[in-house]
C-alpha cells in the first residue's frame, strides 16, 4: 500500500521558517513527481511547488524567493523549506506524489491536482502577524 506521510507543520510568527517533509512508500526516486499544494478553507487548492528527478522545480509566484523544494533521493523524501513566512501563507499544506514525471512547467501550464493519485494527510501551517 502506498503511503504518503507529511510532517513539519506548526505555528510561527511572520518572518519565521518551517520545513515540511514528505516521504512516499513504494516509489523510486527517479520515478516520482512530487507536488506541494496548500488550501485555505473556502478556497481552492493551489499548487505551491513541484519537482521531479531531472527537471527544474516549479514555484508559484507567491513562493518564489521564499520557498525551496529539494529531494533526498536516498530516502525518497522531499522537503519544502519555507522562509520569510507571511500570515497569508497560513493554510493546510499537502504533499502529493505520482509515478513518472510531469516534466518542467512550460508556458505556465500547471498540472491539475487530479493528476496526482497519492496524497498526504495534510499539515497545518499557521503564521501569526
Amino acid at each position: 500500500e502506498v503511503q504518503i506521510v507529511e510532517s513539519g507543520g506548526g505555528s510561527v510568527q511572520a518572518g519565521g521558517s518551517l520545513r515540511l517533509t514528505c516521504t512516499a512508500s513504494k516509489f523510486t526516486p527517479d520515478d516520482t513527481e512530487w507536488g506541494w499544494y496548500r488550501q485555505v478553507p473556502g478556497n481552492e487548492c493551489e499548487l505551491v511547488s513541484k519537482i521531479s528527478f531531472g527537471h527544474n522545480a516549479y514555484y508559484a509566484d507567491f513562493a518564489k524567493g521564499r520557498f525551496t523544494v529539494t529531494q533526498d533521493n536516498s530516502e525518497n523524501t522531499v522537503y519544502l523549506q519555507m522562509d520569510s513566512l507571511k500570515p497569508e501563507d497560513t493554510a493546510v499544506y499537502y504533499c502529493a506524489a505520482e509515478h513518472g514525471s510531469f516534466g518542467t512547467v512550460k508556458d505556465g501550464i500547471l498540472p491539475d491536482e487530479s493528476e496526482y493519485n497519492y496524497w498526504g494527510q495534510g499539515t497545518q501551517v499557521s503564521v501569526s502577524s
